[in-house]
């Protein structure tokens, strides 16, 4: 069964799914607590979605907390001690069964506290028991690579109530992602390798599991933002 594609501003979509979750806690079979997984490539703006997200579900009082998937990167020394440091970001640099354990504490029966790691950014390293995953309502999780078959990554899907891709152009993604790579301290022609031989490869991945996902999310700003992108690139051709 193809997932179900819904169009529209990232607000709109964030305020019609909280509806729709608070009708499902709601329900007498309802568990204790339901996942909702965000997930799509590398600048697909999970992240941004996901704080809208958890700021409806606080104000509607179903929200239970947050396991983002960045949280179980593998940290920076063991990444050098097994020589994946130059493709940090792949499937293989994160602990995906502390991910799927994690997961499976949140779902387990009596909503117990469960202590989840966070990913510093400014740090570029995950944090041990960074945030708490508490009471009743919805969990939120997201990441790459939720939808995908490989490894043991395919594992998560199952501990997944609600997955929702976030689809996005991959030349608008191309610039998000060499902005950031920049963000991050790296000269134009080093973000242009990286997103080129890690972020782009990790993304045209992720996009062969949009099947196994319930919903397909799709912004048309994005589509406007990936039309001016192919004006420009027109206009510096011809020029």
């Amino acid at each position: 069964m193809s997932p179900a594609v819904r169009v529209g501003d990232t607000s709109t979509l964030v305020s019609n799914l909280v509806d729709q979750l608070a009708q499902r806690l709601a329900a007498d079979d309802a568990p204790e607590r339901l996942v909702v997984g965000l997930v799509g490539a590398p600048g697909s703006g999970k992240s941004t979605i996901t704080k809208q997200l958890e700021t409806g579900l606080k104000a509607a009082g179903i929200f239970a907390g947050l396991v983002a998937m960045d949280g179980f990167h593998l940290s920076n020394a063991v990444l050098e001690e097994l020589g994946r440091s130059n493709r940090k970001g792949a499937p293989d640099t994160f602990d995906v069964e502390g991910y799927l354990t994690t997961l499976d504490r949140v779902r387990a029966e009596g909503a117990p506290e469960v202590l989840v790691p966070v990913y510093r950014r400014d740090l570029h390293e995950p944090v041990a028991a960074g945030g708490l995953v508490s009471g009743t309502g919805v969990v939120v999780t997201e990441g790459n690579y939720l939808a995908l078959e490989t490894r043991s990554w395919g594992a998560a899907r199952e501990r997944i109530d609600l997955l929702i891709h976030v689809d996005v152009p991959e030349e608008v993604l191309v610039l998000r992602l060499i902005n950031r790579r920049e963000e991050f301290g790296m000269n134009p022609l080093t973000a242009g390798h990286w997103v080129r031989t890690v972020d782009l490869p990790n993304a045209r991945l992720i996009a062969t599991s949009v099947h196994r996902c319930d919903e397909v999310w799709r912004d048309p700003e994005d589509e406007d933002e990936s039309e001016v992108d192919n004006v420009n690139r027109a206009d510096d051709d011809l020029g």
